[in-house]
């Protein structure tokens, strides 16, 4: 899942209103922003396969430190604390632990059963929604549209950067789903694993707009 992940981000700013949604973008990526690195160093591996499923051409062969249930609890546990010793706002450690994890249940949503659960087992899960190409684009942007709104319905812009920074990524983040919807698969996977990298780009983008933005009044 790919805007899913965005959606919560931005609708956790209705139970943790002080939290940025750079923070957010942070813990509900984690799992894929971290997964490039260790793509890029060999420790985990994907296999670009057309065809494998309708939607995606990804062969998920071993990435249990970044994808795993136990891993992403675990590190969901630790950025909770981490932000918590920071700030002292416990809904907004809470929201960041469960961001973290959440990554995993979204994903389960799409992917075949290529999921672990944990770091060395060999179970794995998926409920395949990537195999219906208009299931993943009804899911992937009611998810988003839903998140959308309660960021909104949360925050108001305080001037030109809050308005149009903030709609100029929602835009992009949409340009990047249908592009990779309808666009040919990644060349090779040290590409894929590259572009993949540009993710933490949206991550200091999202602390900026949501600076400019203030709690919606009541």
């Amino acid at each position: 899942m790919f805007l899913g992940h965005f959606a919560v981000a931005m609708g956790a700013k209705r139970v943790a209103p002080k939290t940025s949604l750079g923070t957010t973008f942070l813990a509900a990526q984690f799992a894929d922003l971290l997964w490039p690195i260790l793509l890029l160093f060999g420790i985990e591996r994907v296999r670009i396969s057309p065809g494998i499923m309708a939607r995606s051409s990804l062969d998920f062969q071993h990435y249990p430190y970044s994808h795993s249930l136990l891993a992403l609890t675990v590190f969901g546990v630790l950025l909770g604390l981490v932000y918590f010793a920071v700030t002292r706002y416990r809904a907004g450690a809470v929201a960041v632990a469960i961001l973290v994890v959440s990554h995993w249940v979204l994903d389960v949503i799409v992917h075949r059963p290529d999921l672990p659960l944990s770091l060395g087992g060999q179970t794995r899960v998926g409920f395949g929604l990537w195999n219906s190409v208009v299931g993943t684009l009804l899911a992937e942007l009611g998810f988003y549209a839903v998140g959308l709104f309660i960021y909104l319905r949360s925050t108001e812009a305080r001037d030109r950067v809050g308005r149009y920074g903030f709609w100029a990524l929602v835009l992009i983040l949409l340009a990047i789903f249908l592009g990779d919807a309808f666009g040919p698969p990644p060349t090779n996977e040290r590409a894929l694993a590259t572009l993949a990298l540009a993710g933490w780009l949206f991550v200091p983008w999202a602390y900026w707009v949501d600076a400019h933005r203030q709690a919606r009044s009541a």
